[in-house]
């Protein structure tokens, strides 16, 4: 099954002292042959959000929601079962100061 890993954490916060270089994590992942693909974003001030009004586009700066935690990245990887995927996800360095959102692919 493929899962999408969200990489969320606070993009403001103090991580001295945390190793979040995700490297290690992205070799062993590639070699195992189920990291898929992968990368970091943009921080949320160069987010852009568009929702509709009716008929009318409506266009803002930022994120759409105000929250402690953002998106900072992602992975798509391909695991048995979300058993494997948890073991997968809990390896990498940001479940050390944030969160890993698992979702499976629709239909699978």
């Amino acid at each position: 099954m493929k899962y999408l890993l969200l990489i969320c954490g606070d993009e403001n916060g103090d991580f001295s002292g945390v190793d979040l270089d995700p490297t290690a994590w992205v070799e062993e992942m590639t070699a195992r042959g189920v990291r898929k693909d992968g990368d970091r974003l943009a921080p949320t001030s160069a987010a852009t959000t568009v929702r509709m009004d009716g008929a009318s586009v409506l266009v803002s700066d930022g994120p759409f929601a105000e929250t402690k935690e953002q998106v900072g990245g992602f992975d798509i990887i391909e695991a048995a079962d979300l058993d494997e995927a948890i073991e997968i996800a809990s390896k990498h360095p940001v479940v050390q100061i944030g969160t890993i959102e698992i979702r499976p692919f629709w239909g699978q």
